[in-house]
């Protein structure tokens, strides 16, 4: 970002260092980190921004910036200053304001991002504490944004989220299942019938194998499988067919998300746990089970696995540009154990079908153990919320152990001919909170975890989380645990879980992601600075946690000053935050409504900003090895469905065309008419 000394805003601010925490949306700060590249408007197919070569294991990395196109506007009269809210069409400024409005004021000189950026290595690991907003020190700055170095769990809530789209568990229709006609019960033997092998008890049959078997690999079962596949597919013209070689770390990923589908989050489909009251305390796929009991549970969720994620998603997310797909699943597809009211084993085919469907159109995988045993996290998105009881407590060396099986069961599966050319990317399990929990013991059995499955064949990046801990504190990290040198360093970036961050005016935040989110992943991508390899495996374009549930179920957010975990079902004493963190303090009052109404009725200024939010982290994360959105489907929460974000015109068309590439001026979008509350 070319930034003159004249264009930058200094304040004085006084800044406490937090350390950040994962997707759970409950606490009150969350980190932030974030990888960016070059790359030009007229293609898609370029490599990475190159540097001198730099060799990381077995990748070499050289970039060099690409040229981009920006928009080029004129200067033109300031509009109005008043900005009751961002949808009220009467005081929205045009669409021509926007292409014709810069404003010099909020962009950061690149001596104050460089003050910014020193922040990020001020804590050390021994600083972190058990996961709440711990305040490491304070700091006196003059600076234009405060660049916090940790951020808290979560990204989802919205309550006005009206109807805008997705599906619901009670709006679908049986499947057809065609092709068992001719096929007879008496073909599955008698000791399989009304088991997870008799495609007779399945919901739903389309494009499985029905021909009965009872082969398993690492205790797996193929069954629905069939024994011929084609990699012969391109996501697009700008990317290798799945048979050609992708070269990761100088071709960056554009990949999508596939949240809620396979492992339940409640911001993602709320109509599971809307219906039910306090008392209920129904508040992750753990307590819905069990309220749900075994018969209704496994048909309800069978139901959502057929009907939320099917073959015209990875046709749409081809359609859109993307390259790359993330599915997140849990341990439950694969095993359960004593006490757990879970589902097991249905996910397991939908998790087999939905990668076949990826290879249909193109699309490399990656897997993502998001929810594994005793909770990594103790957030719901890892299946219970509460404690961690994985690695930590009474049962933490079993849950990890566990873990570990479950890795041999995986990789032995996974290391079969057909996938070798599909599932090129398997992570070892999502968002791991090291902030509690023993840094050594973690690093112990990553290590196990990375030893075990390369000896069970599976050739595929290994995706590793950051575990919150900030991407400074992993140079040096595992440089020799990998024998093939294929280590991918995975970090989530949101600003809304972090109550510095989110309190950032709406062009702050847009400075903030081109510049501080583009720093930190160019350290971390140096070995001399930081791990290497690095990726973000998660990031939105919400400037709020208003969506409803994403700060857990029952609890408010950060945005209006009503995220109240101890009233919460579910939830914790600690995590708070009872004043309102929008950036003008509540004067006026800091509400949701905006960022939860119909995307309709979004002004132009804010759509503006949210296609601008979006490039930019965009170009930020692919100066590492790319990026991840999160999530593409959602039933209302618009600024985390890139689905329905195309719908309203707020994300770019096609991932590898974008616009705005965090060069030249960025508008001063208060001036612009857009509220800050």
């Amino acid at each position: 970002m070319e930034i003159s000394e004249s264009q930058e805003t200094l304040i004085n601010v006084t800044r406490t260092t937090t350390y950040r925490m994962p997707r759970n949306r409950s606490s009150p700060t969350r980190r932030s980190y974030r990888r960016t590249a070059h790359r030009s408007a007229d293609s898609g197919s370029e490599l990475l921004p190159r540097r001198p070569a730099q060799t990381y294991r077995r990748y070499s990395y050289s970039r060099d910036p690409s040229p981009v196109r920006s928009p080029s506007p004129s200067p033109s009269p300031s509009p109005t200053k008043q900005r009751p809210k961002r949808v009220p069409k009467s005081r929205a400024p045009s669409e021509s304001d926007i292409a014709t409005s810069k404003a010099s004021s909020n962009a950061l000189s690149a001596d104050a991002l460089a003050k910014l950026d020193a922040l990020n290595h001020d804590v050390g690991w021994a600083a972190f504490g058990d996961g709440g907003g711990i305040a490491i020190g304070v700091f006196l700055l003059i600076l234009a944004i405060v660049i916090p170095v940790a951020i808290l769990p979560s990204k989802k809530n919205s309550s006005a989220d009206a109807a805008v789209g997705g599906n619901t568990p009670s709006s679908t229709t049986k499947p057809a299942n065609a092709n068992l006609a001719g096929v007879s019960k008496d073909s599955i033997p008698q000791s399989a019938q009304g088991t997870v092998l008799d495609p007779f008890t399945w919901y739903d049959t389309t494009d499985f194998n029905v021909t009965y078997t009872d082969v398993t690999v690492g205790g797996l079962p193929t069954m629905g499988l069939n024994s011929t596949w084609d990699d012969s597919t391109k996501a697009n013209r700008n990317v290798p067919a799945l048979d050609g070689v992708w070269s990761y770390g100088y071709m960056p990923i554009r990949g999508m998300n596939v949240g809620g589908w396979l492992s339940l989050e409640p911001f993602i489909t709320p109509s599971f746990f809307s219906g039910y009251n306090t008392h209920d305390n129904v508040v992750d796929e753990y307590t819905l089970t069990d309220k749900l009991g075994p018969s209704k549970a496994a048909s309800t969720l069978e139901r959502h696995y057929s009907s939320f994620v099917t073959e015209q998603t990875f046709a749409d997310i081809q359609a859109a540009g993307f390259d790359h797909v993330r599915i997140p699943f849990s341990y439950w597809a694969v095993t359960t154990y004593s006490g757990d009211p879970y589902v097991p084993h249905i996910s397991w085919r939908y998790l087999l079908r939905g990668i076949e469907w990826a290879r249909k159109y193109g699309l490399r995988v990656n897997l993502d153990l998001h929810g594994a045993p005793g909770s990594q996290n103790g957030w719901n998105h890892s299946g219970r919320q509460g404690p961690i009881n994985w690695l930590n407590g009474t049962n933490g060396a079993l849950n990890g152990q566990r873990t570990l099986d479950i890795h041999d069961q995986l990789s032995k599966f996974f290391a079969q001919p057909r996938y070798k050319n599909i599932v090129t990317m398997y992570g070892l399990v999502n968002e791991p909170r090291m902030t509690a929990l023993d840094k050594t013991t973690l690093l112990k059995w990553t290590t196990t975890a990375i030893s075990l499955i390369r000896a069970n064949n599976v050739s595929a990046v290994l995706v590793f989380g950051d575990g919150f801990m900030g991407l400074d504190k992993w140079q040096g990290q595992l440089q020799s645990a990998d024998p093939l040198g294929k280590l991918l360093l995975d970090v989530h970036q949101y600003v809304i879980f972090n109550v510095d961050q989110i309190a950032l005016r709406h062009s702050d935040k847009l400075n903030f992601a081109c510049g501080g989110w583009t720093a930190q992943m160019l350290r971390s991508s140096d070995q001399a600075t930081g791990f290497g390899p690095t990726m973000c495996g998660e990031w939105s374009q919400a400037d709020t946690d208003c969506a409803q549930y994403l700060n857990n179920v029952g609890v408010g957010s950060r945005w209006e000053g009503t995220l109240n975990m101890a009233s919460g079902p579910g939830s914790s004493n600690s995590g708070s935050v009872l004043n309102p963190t929008c950036p003008t303090k509540n004067n006026p009052k800091c509400e949701c409504a905006d960022a939860n109404a119909d995307p309709a009725t979004y002004s132009p200024a804010y759509k503006q900003w949210l296609l601008q939010f979006a490039e930019a982290q965009m170009a930020s994360f692919e100066r590492g090895w790319g990026w991840f959105y999160w999530t593409w489907e959602t039933e209302t929460a618009v600024q985390w469905s890139w689905k329905l974000g195309l719908k309203a015109g707020i994300v770019p068309q096609k991932a590898f065309a974008r616009v705005f590439n965090c060069t030249g001026s960025i508008p001063d979008y208060g001036a612009l008419g857009l509220a800050e509350n």
